[in-house]
């Protein structure tokens, strides 16, 4: 897995590509990228597979933010990012958040 920043010039937007290895994606033929920043939708951000296993998606937030997020395997089963800046429990039966900070 990967995170990459990369802040603009002209205006105070941080582009994130989120990425998940072969490794940890265990199969799954859908990715989705789920979070505050769209409403914790589960079918909106899909993240692109690419011929190596890995599946990326690139994000502009705006900057200045802290935004939790997590990936949807297959529409089922939920992934964080090992490479988060921090996690933060979700209430939800001991489970965390990937919190990512731009």
């Amino acid at each position: 897995m990967s995170i990459k920043k990369q802040y603009l010039k002209s205006k105070p937007i941080c582009k994130v590509t989120f990425a998940i290895d072969k490794k940890l994606a265990n199969g799954a033929s859908t990715v989705h990228l789920s979070g505050n920043f769209n409403d914790w939708a589960k079918q909106e951000d899909e993240l692109t597979a690419l011929k190596n296993g890995t599946f990326k998606i690139t994000k502009e937030l705006p900057a200045d933010q802290e935004y939790e997020f997590r990936y949807l395997l297959d529409g089922e089963y939920w992934a964080n990012d090992d490479e988060a800046d921090k996690f933060i429990d979700n209430g939800v039966s001991n489970e965390q958040n990937s919190v990512i900070v731009v």
